[in-house]
């Protein structure tokens, strides 16, 4: 072979080797896979041994396990504001279940102003109209359900009248009778990461599991045969989605993507507790709570990130987070200018990269409207008070009374109680006060 025939195929290598794996100076792609209705210590990276994740576990051995992430609200809704938005979801408008007000600003905008590929999967949740569905903020290209959840086989909303079939295509209502929806979405985020473009890409993809109804695989039903229900239906249905998500996530590997892309899983609160949901199913360790509580395992959620050029792998983050730090987070990795808006959200990039100390500053969360009897609680550091408290982990009777404690204020100081069992409102009053007035300033110039 000749000098020149050889080095044209040396140099034909290096080409296919640049455009197969993309350069680390470009923008990242960002890929957010949220989960739904998950108990507060339900991985197996996280201590569980009696239900199967080993795919969220290898992306937690490939990158960092997130010990002290929190959702911004403990009901779906809301929560996906304020990941969303890097915002309060009562500063947003909406601290409950219900639509996003259209003048907000969402990720999907920051990221398609900057020149990304926005996409959205799954649940959204978060408004019908179409200003208010997913491309009406932001996401370009979106398939799945509005609504709260969906029989997963015939695509119903079927927990209040009128039944309404809720399956979309970029706005077109389709129908997909008897395919099964987890692997819906994951057809259809293979095929949003595979178009042919030059731009990055951020994809959302709300998993709706394991949020009832709980539907997990025969395979795992019967996998997890010998577990007591509702452990067994709840547990099918979470190893399921870490099964559809391992499909993915390889996908992302085998085409050379896992060098260039944010990967970060989370769960939007705590398990549910509701009569729909069997009455429980997940686990929140020590945690007191559950979904619709502002305790500990109604809002501390289950995470895991993966960035190989900047993030070590196999380590743990125990600091603070919430999911309002991921917008101005990931603005700061992908080279991306954050909106001009009030964010409550502070960047963790150098946490994650360096371990370094946190800029925490304190944060609010509120449940229900703004009227006297809305559950609230703010956390300064190791203090925190909740108001109007909830306990959705407590037995049946207190369930349907809504988990509603006699007290109006619980203080706790969670470096010393993190199951939250002794109240100090009393006790402590001069700490109680001042977060009763950090709660005042934290929420003066709400709307």
């Amino acid at each position: 072979m000749s000098t020149m025939i050889r080095f044209s195929w040396i140099a034909a290598a290096i080409l296919l080797i640049s455009f197969a794996k993309p350069s680390l100076g470009e923008q990242p792609n960002v890929l957010i896979i949220y989960g739904d209705d998950q108990g507060s210590i339900d991985l197996g990276c996280m201590g569980i041994t009696d239900l199967q994740t080993p795919n969220l576990d290898r992306l937690a051995n490939q990158g960092l396990l997130l010990t002290q992430m929190y959702s911004a609200a403990p009901v779906c809704s809301a929560s996906r504001v304020g990941l969303l938005t890097g915002r309060y979801p009562a500063r947003a408008g909406q601290p409950g279940n219900g639509e996003l007000r259209t003048e907000e600003v969402t990720i999907g905008e920051v990221f398609r102003d900057a020149g990304y590929r926005t996409g959205q999967v799954g649940k959204w949740h978060l408004g019908h109209t179409v200003d208010k569905n997913p491309k009406g903020q932001g996401f370009e290209d979106w398939f799945g359900h509005l609504g709260g959840c969906i029989d997963n086989y015939s695509h119903f909303f079927f927990w209040a009248g009128p039944n309404r079939h809720d399956l979309f295509d970029n706005g077109r209502e389709v129908h997909r009778p008897g395919e099964y929806f987890p692997q819906l979405m994951v057809d259809r985020c293979k095929t949003f990461i595979d178009k042919p473009s030059d731009q990055p890409w951020l994809l959302y993809w709300a998993f709706n599991a394991p949020h009832y109804p709980y539907q997990g695989t025969p395979e795992w039903l019967e996998r997890y045969k010998d577990l007591p229900s509702p452990r067994r239906e709840y547990g099918a249905f979470l190893s399921t989605m870490d099964q559809y998500i391992g499909e993915v996530i390889a996908h992302l590997d085998r085409n050379g993507l896992a060098e260039n892309t944010i990967v970060i899983y989370q769960a939007d609160h705590g398990h549910s507790t509701e009569i729909r949901a069997f009455g429980g199913g997940g686990n929140a360790g020590h945690y007191r709570g559950a979904k619709f509580s502002l305790f500990e395992g109604g809002i501390r959620v289950p995470a895991v990130v993966r960035f190989p050029p900047k993030f070590p792998a196999g380590q743990t983050r125990d600091q603070f987070m919430t999911a309002c730090d991921w917008l101005p987070t990931l603005c700061q990795l992908c080279d991306v200018k954050p909106p001009d808006n009030t964010l409550d959200g502070v960047s963790i990039a150098d946490v994650l990269s360096d371990d370094a100390k946190p800029p925490r500053k304190p944060f609010y969360w509120q449940f229900g409207g703004g009227g006297k009897n809305a559950q609230w609680a703010v956390r300064d550091k190791n203090w925190k008070l909740i108001g109007n408290p909830r306990d959705t982990s407590a037995n049946e009777t207190q369930r349907k009374e809504g988990g509603r404690l006699k007290d109006k204020l619980f203080l706790v100081d969670l470096n010393q109680d993190i199951g939250e069992t002794k109240n100090l409102a009393k006790s402590k009053p001069d700490i109680t006060q001042r977060l009763l007035d950090l709660r005042t300033e934290l929420t003066s110039d709400f709307e």
